[in-house]
Formats: structure tokens, sequence, C-alpha cells
């Protein structure tokens, strides 16, 4: 069993499910604050890999929803710097496990930690179905 680094936003349903399902599936897990850590541009860029800039992006922020940001028009070192002034807007959660690290929860090494209990209903906002906004960070 891992112990695993999860980069959450604290009140977070959807981080909140996440977080079980390691946990049930027996990894130790290290719950942090997305919002209040102290990241830099090549940290926080770790967790993105060889990803597409686009995909580095929360779709469920409300910047990014209503269009205001639009992570397929950013380059990497603006979308970086975006970030680290609104973490908001940056997928989560951020994991790192093993010597692996993701944003996302549907990418290695979660799918590894988790073997066949992944699902769709992991990913995503639980919130996006009823409509409700999560309250801010």
């Amino acid at each position: 069993m891992a112990t695993i680094q999860f980069y959450q936003k604290p009140g977070c349903r959807t981080n909140a499910r996440q977080l079980q399902a390691l946990q049930a599936a027996g990894h130790t897990v290290i719950a942090k604050s997305l919002l209040s850590e102290p990241w830099t541009a090549a940290e926080l860029r770790r967790f993105f890999g060889d990803t597409p800039v686009k995909s580095w992006f929360n779709p469920a922020a409300p910047r990014v929803k209503s269009g205001e940001v639009d992570p397929a028009a950013m380059e990497a070192e603006a979308a970086l710097a975006l970030m680290l002034h609104e973490p908001l807007l940056i997928r989560r959660p951020l994991i790192e496990a093993n010597g692996e690290r993701c944003a996302g929860f549907d990418r290695e090494p979660v799918t590894s930690l988790l073997g066949q209990n992944t699902g769709s209903d992991l990913e995503g906002c639980s919130r996006e179905k009823t409509g409700k906004q999560c309250p801010p960070g």
C-alpha cells in the first residue's frame, strides 16, 4: 500500500469521496489544502506531466465555466502564473504517490492505486448535477 499526498480543496465533496476511495483501497492518505500550499511554478508544473495545458484547469472553476478563462488558449507559463494567483483554477486533486504525480483522478498513478475500483463518479464536480456552487475557497 502507498502513502499518498492528496492536495484538495477543503470542503469539496468530490475530493472527500476520492480520498475515501483511496483509503478504502488500503492506502495512507495525507490530505493537504491545495489552496494554502505555497506553490512555485516549477513544483506545480510537475503534477501536469506531458498533458495538454487545457487539462491542467479545473473545468468546474467559475471563471472557466463562464468563459472568462479559456484553458485552450493558454500557454504553459501564463497558465501556471494564473494558477499560482488563483489556485481554484487548478484541476484537482493533485496526487503524489510512489514517485509519480498527476492532476485529476482519472490517470496514473490513481488508476493503479485503485485498480478495478475506479469510476467516472469519482471524477468531476459532484455539485454540477445539483446546480449548487461550492462555498468560496
